[in-house]
């Protein structure tokens, strides 16, 4: 198991491709430290499974967007494991589709906040208790190539600054951490089950070679492999995992 022993961090662990990373991560060794803010019944139900199983973990809510949230997540972990090899960053979201024309500032600022300051202020709180050989990653999105669909703009720019983010944090931070970021696609979650239409996602999903959208477990096994010794040599990446329906 690769991560036998080590300690991994998940934010937005309580459904979709948190909650399989979180399963992943067990799956493989890992003790798990869970935030979620609204998914305590899939943040609860994983502790469950991974501590039936002979694993450890524990949830704890928060506001990644609050800072006095963040430093409680990191605290709790050091308390019970005393450091952190693994972030796997997965707390983000669309909030509304909003066209420039519509957009307030508060919108504006509630999209940057949640997709790119809560990585920031996580990544900060853990990086002075993750030594070398240490690896982050963060879920960015095919949004930050393409600018998103209508009304995502704000989405798409937030998900860019991400990614634009790992790289420069890739040179920060090496040789000690790697730091990798993901982007998907159309994949199954309830981000598209409430903010895409079902004829856009038929669509899509059937000009996308392999035909069909992705699974939150997909995404997940992928972003263990990149928080794993088995990527190394990987840094400053940022991943596509959409079924080739965009090559970069």
């Amino acid at each position: 198991m690769k991560f036998q022993d080590k300690i991994a961090v998940v934010t937005g662990g309580g459904r979709d491709i948190g909650r399989a990373c979180v399963m992943e991560l067990a799956a493989q060794g890992a003790r798990v430290a869970i935030n979620y803010h609204a998914s305590a019944a899939g943040a609860d139900s994983a502790v469950a499974e991974i501590k039936a199983a002979g694993g450890d973990a524990f949830a704890l809510q928060g506001d990644l967007t609050r800072e006095d949230d963040v430093k409680a997540l990191v605290a709790r972990t050091v308390a019970e494991w005393g450091r952190v090899d693994s972030l796997l960053h997965v707390t983000g979201g669309l909030l509304a589709r909003v066209p420039l024309a519509e957009m307030t500032l508060d919108h504006w600022n509630a999209v940057m906040d949640v997709n790119l300051t809560s990585f920031v202020l996580i990544a900060r709180e853990c990086l002075p208790h993750m030594g070398a050989g240490s690896s982050i990653v963060s879920i960015a999105s095919q949004a930050g190539r393409d600018g998103g669909g209508p009304g995502a703009a704000a989405y798409g720019a937030s998900k860019g600054a991400l990614m634009t983010l790992t790289r420069g944090l890739a040179k920060e931070l090496g040789p000690d951490i790697r730091v990798n970021a993901l982007c998907p696609g159309m994949i199954d979650t309830d981000f598209h089950n409430i903010f895409t239409k079902d004829a856009v996602r038929q669509h899509v999903a059937g000009i996308t070679p392999l035909k069909r959208e992705g699974r939150s477990e997909e995404v997940a096994r992928a972003a263990v492999f990149l928080a794993s010794p088995d990527a190394s040599f990987i840094t400053g990446a940022n991943v596509d995992i959409n079924g080739g329906v965009l090559f970069s």
